[in-house]
């Protein structure tokens, strides 16, 4: 199906009809009078703009940036490849269970208008080659409402994916349940829902975009049970309508609430995407999905050297008695020191971040994202501290709130779904003690990630590159294989805390340290970590290329190792690993 076609004449016309009044305004210096059709008024800025030039423009105002709502078939001429759609399921008719009266006509209506047969078109395509069952909802008809035959179309839609083991994309966009069906509508939610939770249990892709706006039943059904769930700016997400919200409780809502920006900073979604982005971002997350699973292999015909060179390292810091492990621990803090995002940048490739917990909030003291490792798709979950003040500051220092160790959690879940490898990246002085953590059960969340970390069916290994402080750590190192850098250290408290506990005098910090064993040797001594990696005498993001090669060859080793194991004797392992302290 050519959509780009479809409008190629009507788009000549209008070009043609925006140049000659250009042409006539540089002449006469006046407006002339404007031909149905050629001007549209933004609903944000109030201006008047040229139509042809917001089409052009991917239905973005050019003055403000505004997103105008789209037409199904617009929306997929622009993110599918051209003459790859084909269409599923036309033709269902919409039933009136209420026998509600002109609904019938206003359905015969809104179809002649719209040249649709109902608020939502369903079909296969192909994205960037690679193949996708997509749905895209029109709010031309009846405000995309969901109805019987829209959840029969996006379930039908979604069935036929598991059936092909295709990934499911659906662009939403939605007023709610429709009322003219009453309860009949209402099933829909329970009936999409439980087709994606098939979808998903056979290990299938899921991407939901949110558009403007997303309200109701199906803010509560299909558009939010994405594994990756996008939106568009300025969109309005939520399940209660402003006007609903407002008329309910008697509260002005505050500038903001319920947009796209909102729902990122709540940890609801994992990304905001511009539309002229939407396709090259859709690219991305479909090839770091689409890989051959028994793919893992790598060059390890450098075995010997590099581990000879390994042992070597290894024993040159066993040598190096003169450093306290007060010494170890300031250096594990040093500013400059590199943190999570400087491995990131060194070891993996096509990065790509997802945020939020699903719950309440995104904390950014937690980064995870979607990578390729030597051509292998793995997730990586680090702890951030930040290089600046500010950073330092927004990511709190490191230190873990229960929603990071939630968003965590979901990452790992999804990585185990989707039978990619784990790679923690630990540096937290410790998870945070405030109040709000507290209320929103700190606790609680770390005995879940060790809870469910221990059990799950893909490989994890944690790597401590600077601070390993408590069960603010522990919760990213329940794993197969913890591994730390020389001037890393890991401990059941601060020394500080440690001294101000057992000796009521934090200012002991420094003899705690001796005493708590904290050092990478001490724990490699101990069995309770699996690697050590030496670091240049003045470790920061510019001498860090000779550790980064250390640990890209563990983790070849690593990944080639655990790849040969069954899912049944990998977690047999973890649990034995931990079942020996």
């Amino acid at each position: 199906m050519n959509l780009k076609n479809t409008f190629k004449k009507a788009g000549s016309i209008s070009r043609a009809r925006t140049d000659s009044m250009k042409k006539e305004i540089r002449m006469f210096g006046k407006e002339p009078e404007v031909p149905k059709g050629l001007l549209k008024k933004c609903n944000s800025c109030k201006s008047a703009v040229i139509t042809e030039e917001v089409k052009d423009n991917y239905y973005i105002c050019p003055k403000c940036n505004y997103y105008f709502r789209m037409h199904a078939f617009r929306r997929l001429e622009m993110v599918v490849d051209e003459g790859t759609f084909e269409q599923w399921d036309t033709g269902l008719q919409s039933p009136n269970p209420l026998d509600y009266k002109g609904y019938e006509e206003k359905l015969a209506v809104v179809k002649e208008k719209t040249n649709l047969d109902e608020a939502v078109i369903t079909g296969k395509a192909l994205i960037g080659r690679y193949p996708v069952a997509i749905g895209v909802c029109d709010s031309r008809f009846i405000m995309a409402s969901m109805g019987e035959v829209v959840g029969e179309k996006i379930t039908r839609m979604v069935e036929r994916a598991t059936s092909e083991r295709l990934p499911v994309i659906i662009f939403v966009c939605s007023g709610g349940a429709r009322m003219q069906e009453g309860i009949t509508s209402l099933m829909q939610m329970a009936k999409t829902s439980a087709a994606l939770k098939r979808h998903s249990d056979a290990g299938l892709l899921y991407i939901p975009i949110l558009t403007n706006p997303t309200t109701g039943g199906v803010t509560a059904s299909f558009a939010m049970l994405g594994d990756i769930i996008l939106a568009e700016p300025g969109a309005l997400i939520g399940f209660a309508g402003p006007r609903v919200i407002e008329q309910t409780i008697g509260q002005k809502l505050p500038q903001g609430f319920q947009t796209a920006e909102f729902l990122l900073e709540h940890g609801f979604i994992d990304a905001i995407v511009e539309r002229p982005e939407m396709k090259e971002t859709l690219i991305r997350l479909l090839k770091l999905h689409n890989i051959d699973r028994d793919r893992v292999k790598f060059d390890l015909s450098l075995r010997q050297k590099e581990d000879e060179e390994y042992q070597s390292n290894l024993n040159e810091i066993e040598d190096q008695k003169s450093i306290s492990a007060w010494d170890r621990v300031q250096k594990s803090r040093k500013k400059g020191r590199p943190v999570s995002s400087n491995y990131i940048k060194n070891l993996f490739t096509e990065f790509y971040e997802i945020h939020g917990d699903r719950c309440y909030k995104d904390d950014p003291a937690i980064m995870c994202g979607l990578a390729f490792f030597h051509g292998n798709p793995v997730t990586v979950i680090s702890q951030e501290k930040g290089t600046t003040t500010k950073e330092n500051v927004a990511c709190n220092f490191g230190m873990t709130s229960p929603d990071g160790y939630r968003k965590a959690l979901r990452v790992m879940k999804q990585a185990e779904k989707f039978h990619r490898p784990i790679v923690c990246l630990i540096d937290t002085p410790g998870a945070f003690c405030g109040i709000e953590a507290e209320e929103r059960g700190q606790g609680e969340a770390i005995a879940r990630n060790l809870y469910e970390m221990s059990g799950l069916k893909t490989p994890i290994v944690s790597l401590i590159i600077g601070e390993g402080g408590s069960g603010g750590a522990l919760a990213l190192a329940t794993s197969d294989e913890v591994w730390m850098l020389e001037n890393s250290i890991y401990s059941i408290l601060s020394p500080e805390g440690f001294a101000s506990i057992l000796w009521k005098d934090s200012k002991r910090a420094e003899e705690a340290a001796k005493v708590m064993k904290l050092t990478s040797i001490d724990l490699k001594e101990s069995n309770i970590v699996e690697r050590v990696f030496k670091e240049p005498e003045n470790y920061t993001p510019d001498t860090m290329a000779n550790v980064c090669k250390q640990i890209d060859y563990a983790l070849c080793q690593f990944l080639e190792e655990k790849s040969k194991l069954t899912i049944k004797e990998l977690v047999e392992k973890r649990y034995q690993r931990f079942r020996v302290m």
